[in-house]
């Protein structure tokens, strides 16, 4: 049972799950010292994540810093997909990879899987070195496909793309936790919420191998709209959802085979 004192404090403060919170403050901490400075620090708005220094993700430990952002558990959905699709042995990549959660996922998921990441952030590519590179994955800093080695081009079996959607105008919306804790160019996707995936879906066929998958978390009112923006880049969309989880992916598929040229 979670001390009461602490859950009367993290409470106060407003945390929802406060008796669940409590559990994880007090199992992290070394002692009661720590454990009043990790309560502090929750209070105060930090991203709990952020105070004990990981996030539970698809039965991983995931490493979390300071400044980077917080893999969502409705992410699972997306990444459970993404395994499912992946052979032994694929080429996967974790494209605007965070703390490389997903990326990590997949290593741990899918037998001999060659797996790369890549984020713009300093903070995000350092923490997801922490979680890839002891897997096996190798992590690259840079904007979008420019920081992938050039001869993974046409040989990605599985790209993960967990590009920010959330549209300007709604980014003041959110929690205080991720207005305040997380970087913005994680969150926000532009006027419509879809100017990184337009970026992606442009070049994801250079990049995907035949019959390849690129993987991407939307939000059920903005799918109609990616759909149609990756079916204009020559990929074959579908849209998944789970209402367990709040969860809407789009799954973009390269052709096999190329197909006909249409006739004027």
């Amino acid at each position: 049972m979670p001390d009461a004192s602490v859950v009367a404090r993290l409470r106060a403060a407003g945390c929802v799950f406060a008796e669940e919170e409590a559990d994880v403050l007090l199992a992290a901490a070394a002692g009661p010292d720590e454990l009043n400075s990790m309560v502090a620090r929750r209070a105060a708005g930090l991203p709990l994540e952020h105070v004990v220094g990981w996030a539970e993700f698809s039965g991983l430990r995931i490493a979390v810093e300071p400044g980077v952002f917080v893999p969502r558990r409705r992410t699972e959905f997306l990444v459970r997909r993404a395994v499912g699709l992946a052979r032994p042995g694929a080429v996967c990549v974790d494209l605007c990879c965070g703390s490389g959660a997903a990326g990590a996922v997949l290593l741990s998921a899918v037998e001999g899987a060659e797996v790369h990441a890549s984020d713009i952030e300093p903070a995000a590519v350092r923490c997801a070195r922490r979680n890839i590179e002891p897997r096996g994955g190798r992590v690259h800093e840079g904007d979008l496909f420019a920081a992938l080695p050039g001869g993974l081009r046409g040989r990605v079996e599985v790209l993960v793309a967990n590009v920010p959607y959330v549209p300007t105008e709604e980014v003041g919306l959110l929690p205080a936790e991720a207005r305040e804790h997380e970087p913005l160019v994680a969150l926000d996707g532009g006027a419509d919420g879809l100017d990184v995936l337009r970026r992606v879906a442009a070049e994801a066929a250079d990049w995907l191998a035949p019959g390849g998958h690129l993987l991407v978390e939307t939000s059920e009112r903005q799918a109609a709209r990616a759909v149609e923006t990756v079916s204009g880049h020559g990929l074959t969309p579908r849209v998944v959802t789970s209402e367990e989880w709040y969860a809407t992916v789009l799954i973009a598929t390269r052709p096999a085979v190329p197909q006909p040229a249409a006739r004027a």
